[in-house]
C-alpha cells in the first residue's frame, strides 16, 4: 500500500567541520497546529476539469508543478524587533546570537502566505512538445547525495544500469575497479549497496522530483525515463546525511567515467579542499547545485560575500539554484547571491518520493536543485543540437523574471521549462 506522509526523521543539517558536506533540507509538518499550519485547499478534481494528472494520486499536491493558488500557509515566527537589543548579539550585519528573555504573545507574529496562481515551473505544455519530439537524446543524471530506494514502484524504470556489468556474480565484469556497479555505487561503505535504509529519504526524494514515473498511481516526475535515467552514487550518509570530501570526488569522476552528462549535488560546506574544486572545474558534466538553507536560525544569506561551496564556485558548469516559495518570493531560508546563484525553483512544500513505498513532503534548496536538474535533463534530451555550456545558459535567460527576485541572482526569475524548451528554436 502506498503512503502519503510527511517526512520528520530527515536530517536538518548545519556545518559541524569544515570538511563535512551536509545536505539542505528540512521536513514538513504533518497538520496544522495553532503555531503552524499549510492547507491545500482543493476546489475541483475531476474529469473535464483542468486536472494535473487523474492517474496519478497525488499530483493534485504537486503545486510546482501546476500551482492553482489553492495552498496557503501560516507561521507563528519570532519577532526580532519585538526583543530588547540587551539580548540579541549582532555580526557582520547579521544577528549572530540571542540570549532570550521570557517570551510573550507580543514577541510572535503570525505571518500568512497564500499561494499565486501560475507560479509553478510551467511544465505541461513542455511535456506535450516532448512527445512529439522525434529522435531524443538519452540522458545520465548523476545523483550524488545519500542512497536512493530503487525499489520504489515511482523509480523502478528511472534507474540507470551499467550495461557492462553482469549482476551479482562478484567479479568486475567491466573493469572499472568496481564490482557489481549495477545501478551505481556506495562511497560511504565502498559496496555496491546504493540502498541501506531510512538514512538515504533525502536521496530518494531529490530521485522521485528529477523522475518518477507518470501515469502510475502515485506523483509526477518532470522527465520521461524512458530517456532520462538517473545514476545513485551515494556519498552521504549517517544520522547527521555527511559525507566527506574524498567520497563525492570519487563519485563525481565515477558519473563522468561511465557517461553521466548532468550531476544534482544538494549539498554544502563552508570550506573545501582544492582537489575538489579541481575535480568540477576539470570535469565534463553540468553540476546544477543547491544554495543552502541560510544560517542556524534558517534566515539565508547573500553567498557572493560568505561563501558555500559548490554553489558560490564561479565556474561555466556550475549552475546554482535558489529556493522558491509559492507566492513567487524566495524563501526566508534560501542563500541568494547576485553572482553566485543563477535561478530560483520551487523547493517548499515538495512531495515526492521517499523510502518503503512512501510519499513525502520535504523543503529546501535541495529541493529546488533537482527540479532544475529534471527540467535541464529534459531539455538536454529534446534538444541534441545543444551543449551542456548552452543549455545552462537556455535555462538561466528563459527563466521567468520576478521582481521579489531581482538582484538577488543573476537571471532575477524562476525555472520556466516550456520557455527553455523553445529557446531561441
Amino acid at each position: 500500500m502506498r503512503k502519503l506522509m510527511a517526512v520528520l526523521s530527515a536530517a536538518v543539517l548545519t556545518a559541524t567541520g569544515f570538511f563535512s558536506y551536509h545536505i539542505y533540507s528540512t521536513p514538513y509538518p504533518t497538520a496544522p497546529s495553532e503555531t503552524c499550519g499549510t492547507d491545500f485547499h482543493l476546489t475541483a478534481i475531476g474529469p473535464g476539469l483542468d486536472n494535473l494528472s487523474l492517474e496519478d494520486d497525488y499530483a493534485q499536491y504537486q503545486w510546482a508543478l501546476k500551482n492553482d493558488g489553492n495552498l496557503s500557509q501560516t507561521e507563528q515566527k519570532l519577532n526580532f524587533a519585538s526583543i530588547d537589543d540587551a539580548y540579541i548579539r549582532r555580526g557582520n550585519g547579521r544577528i549572530a546570537a540571542i540570549a532570550l528573555p521570557p517570551l510573550g504573545p507580543s514577541n510572535f507574529s503570525a505571518i500568512k502566505t497564500q499561494a499565486y496562481p501560475g507560479i509553478d515551473i510551467h511544465i505541461r505544455d513542455a511535456w506535450a512538445q516532448y512527445e512529439s519530439i522525434p529522435n531524443k537524446r538519452p540522458v545520465t543524471v548523476a545523483l550524488i547525495d545519500t542512497g536512493v530506494d530503487i525499489s520504489h514502484p515511482e523509480l523502478k524504470n528511472a534507474i540507470w544500469t551499467n550495461a557492462d556489468e553482469i549482476p551479482d556474480d562478484g567479479i568486475d565484469n567491466d573493469g572499472n575497479g568496481y564490482i557489481d556497479d549495477v545501478h551505481g555505487w556506495n562511497f560511504l561503505a565502498n559496496t555496491n549497496q546504493i540502498y541501506v535504509g531510512r538514512e538515504d529519504v533525502h536521496g530518494t526524494h531529490a530521485a522521485g522530483t528529477i523522475g518518477a514515473s507518470k501515469k502510475d498511481g502515485g506523483i509526477m516526475g518532470i522527465t520521461d525515463n524512458s530517456y532520462v535515467k538517473i545514476m545513485v552514487l551515494k556519498a552521504l550518509g549517517g544520522e547527521e546525511g555527511s559525507g566527506s570530501p574524498e567520497s563525492v570526488i570519487s563519485a563525481i569522476r565515477y558519473a563522468e567515467a561511465n557517461g553521466a552528462q548532468i550531476c544534482n549535488l544538494s549539498f554544502g560546506a563552508r570550506e573545501v579542499t582544492q582537489e575538489f574544486i579541481d575535480t568540477i572545474k576539470n570535469s565534463s558534466m553540468l553540476f546544477i547545485v543547491s544554495a543552502g538553507n541560510g544560517d542556524i536560525y534558517e534566515i539565508g544569506y547573500d553567498i557572493d560575500k560568505y561563501p558555500v561551496y559548490p554553489a558560490s564556485l564561479p565556474f561555466d558548469n556550475v549552475l546554482t539554484v535558489a529556493n522558491l516559495l509559492f507566492d513567487g518570493s524566495l524563501d526566508d531560508s534560501s542563500n541568494y547571491g547576485p553572482y553566485s546563484v543563477d535561478i530560483a525553483a520551487p523547493g517548499v512544500m515538495i512531495l515526492s518520493t521517499i523510502p518503503e513505498n512512501s510519499y513525502g513532503f520535504m523543503s529546501g534548496t535541495s529541493m529546488a536543485a533537482p527540479m532544475v536538474t529534471g527540467a535541464a535533463a529534459m531539455i538536454y534530451s529534446a534538444r541534441p543540437d545543444i551543449d551542456l555550456l548552452t543549455l545552462k545558459n537556455i535555462l538561466i535567460y528563459s527563466a521567468h523574471r520576478l521582481s521579489p527576485l531581482k538582484g538577488r541572482m543573476i537571471s532575477s526569475g524562476m525555472l520556466d521549462v516550456t520557455a527553455a524548451l523553445n529557446w531561441d528554436k
